[in-house]
This record gives C-alpha cells, sequence and structure tokens, in this order.
C-alpha cells in the first residue's frame, strides 16, 4: 500500500478528473505532484492553490526533464494525461499518438528509475470496441480506433514493466460524468444536461444504444482506494469501472426529470456503437461499488450552472477538449 504522507504523482493532474482527485488525495494526507500543460487554466483547484504538499509542474508528458522534475520523490503515479476522445485524436493523430502512446513506456521506465513503487493507468473501457452482452474483463479487445487501439497498446506496454517492486494496475474507466472545477462539457451525461438547462432542448441522436457511466465523485474515490490496497491485491491486475449502464434515451428522461422544462428532439444517427460494461468484478475482489448516481451528477451540473460555477457553459472554449484544442494549437 502506498502510507498516507507519501508522494503521489498525478498526469493530467490539472483535467476534467485530476481537478477532483487532487483535493481528495491532498485531504487524505499525501503529497502531490501534478504535471500537466494547463490548457484548460490555472485554477482547477479552488483553496489548494498554496498546500504545502502540493507541487504543480506545468510541463509536457513528453519532456524527459519535467518528467523528471514530477517523479522526484513519489512512489505512486496515477497516469490520467491523454489526449481524451475520439474527435479530439482525430484533430492531429500524429500528437495523438506521440501523447497517448509514444512517450508512455519512457514515462514508465522513468517512474521506476525514480523508485516509484506503484503505477496505475487510467485506460478506457472502449478498447473492447463493440461488444453484445455484458462486457467482462475476460473478453478479448477489439478497439475500433486509434485512441482505443492506443490504450490497448499502453496496457500491454505496463504489463511488460511490471516487475518485483513495481506495482501495476489497469483500470477501463466508463464514461465519467458530473461537475469538476475544470469542466467537461464533451461527454453525454454532462452535454445532455448543458443543452437542457440552456436550451430547454435535448437532442438525442439514435437513442437506444446503451452507455455505461460513473460519476466522478466514484471515480477520484477509486483512485484513493486502490493507493490503500495491499501489493497482492492489484499487482498485474485489470478492472472495469463503471456503475449504471444506459441507453442514450433513458439519459435524456432522466435529465429531462431533473431540469424541468426542456424538450427530447430525436435524430437518426450512424453512430449506433452501444456497451454495456460488467464491473462485478472489482467489487467482488478489491471491493469498490459506485455510490453515486447519474441523477446526482445532473443535479450537480444544474447547481454549478445556477451558482455561475460555468460561465459561458455554451461558447467557452475550455469547456470542450476538442475547441481548446483548436484554438491553442497543441504540436
Amino acid at each position: 500500500m502506498i502510507s498516507k504522507g507519501c508522494n503521489v504523482m498525478i498526469t493530467g493532474g490539472a483535467g476534467y478528473v485530476g481537478a477532483v482527485l487532487v483535493p481528495k488525495l491532498l485531504d487524505a494526507g499525501y503529497g502531490v505532484s501534478v504535471l500537466d500543460l494547463y490548457l484548460y487554466g490555472d485554477d482547477v483547484f479552488p483553496g489548494y492553490e498554496t498546500h504545502p504538499r502540493l507541487r504543480q509542474i506545468k510541463g509536457d508528458l513528453r519532456d524527459p526533464k519535467a518528467v523528471e522534475q514530477a517523479l522526484a520523490g513519489c512512489e505512486a503515479v496515477i497516469h490520467l494525461a491523454c489526449i481524451s476522445n475520439d474527435p479530439s485524436f482525430e484533430l492531429d493523430p500524429n500528437l495523438g499518438k506521440s501523447i497517448n502512446f509514444d512517450c508512455f513506456r519512457p514515462l514508465v521506465k522513468a517512474a521506476k528509475k525514480a523508485g516509484v513503487k506503484r503505477f496505475v493507468y487510467a485506460s478506457s473501457s472502449s478498447v473492447y470496441g463493440i461488444k453484445d452482452g455484458d462486457v467482462t474483463e475476460d473478453l478479448p479487445r477489439e478497439p475500433l480506433t486509434d485512441y482505443s487501439k492506443f490504450k490497448a497498446m499502453c496496457e500491454d506496454v505496463l504489463e511488460e514493466e511490471r516487475e518485483p517492486g513495481f506495482v501495476t494496475l489497469t483500470l477501463r474507466p466508463a464514461t465519467v460524468c458530473g461537475y469538476s472545477p475544470r469542466q467537461r462539457l464533451d461527454v453525454i451525461v454532462n452535454i445532455l444536461s448543458a443543452h437542457a438547462y440552456h436550451n430547454g432542448k435535448i437532442k438525442v441522436f439514435g437513442g437506444a444504444q446503451l452507455r455505461p457511466n460513473l460519476h466522478i465523485q466514484d471515480m477520484t474515490d477509486l483512485y484513493l482506494h486502490v493507493l490503500t490496497l495491499p501489493d497482492e491485491a492489484i499487482d498485474g491486475k485489470i478492472y472495469n469501472a463503471g456503475y449504471e449502464n444506459i441507453s442514450v434515451s433513458a439519459l435524456a428522461d432522466r435529465v429531462k426529470s431533473i431540469v424541468g422544462d426542456a424538450t427530447i428532439e430525436v435524430s437518426p444517427t450512424d453512430d449506433n456503437r452501444s456497451y454495456h460494461v460488467n464491473s462485478e468484478k472489482i467489487a467482488r475482489e478489491i471491493g469498490f461499488k459506485p455510490k453515486h448516481t447519474v441523477e446526482e451528477a445532473v443535479r450537480d451540473m444544474v447547481d454549478a450552472f445556477k451558482a455561475g460555477k460555468l460561465p459561458d457553459a455554451m461558447t467557452d472554449p475550455r469547456y470542450y477538449n476538442i475547441k481548446t484544442m483548436q484554438q491553442k494549437k497543441l504540436t
């Protein structure tokens, strides 16, 4: 286990999940080293900016010196950083490959050299491709896009680099939802919530497709949980991490029930990808059971809109990965 008081390095720690995770780690007694480009702003840890156990390194994951600086004194790594989602990846495939795959083995090797004892990798449930029925960890991976292909390839690299004293864990999360100080409005529950609240209209493309969801509070609680487990409980393991598998139409209905005055418009779609992620193994083996529902995520989003925490939600590029990448011209 990684004892409280130890330092944890978070790649992409200023991102959507990281902005919720980092304060939780600090509150739990860990030191945190964040490596991030801070493309979406510097104010993602409100109330924690000057925390004595927080180090923020504004740097590129592809820069060995920045990686070495961020890893110094750390006993664990939680690797969140990537060009996330297919549209953002496809905007510049070479950029996506350089960040999502090419620098992965160098990062893992640098972690081992720095004395890191535990490496947790955020993969994706998209590595399975399209499957009928429950998607369990023993099913073959059949990634459909470069984004998911490189996620799968990194899983293989991490297993190759695993060795005694260097414990590895791969998590395959469902689509995360809910409020974060570094908000994303380009994931399905958050998209539907924003359109319902601001436009009074929920657009559904298709509707029968199942989407696995996981509240951001559960996702971040899971990262804390796996730090506390003994080595033998997680070493070399791969786990799905999801909660509710809900059709797009049902998601729209749930959003409408909370937002209230919104209409649902249904249009046909060519994207009939459907996923039903089974997360029984992670509950059975390491006791992780999500507690927060999609409805809670929607309420959190609505509360944030009402409180003015997400100004210009429908137009500001910082809430949309692909728009920010286009604006910042990341290379």
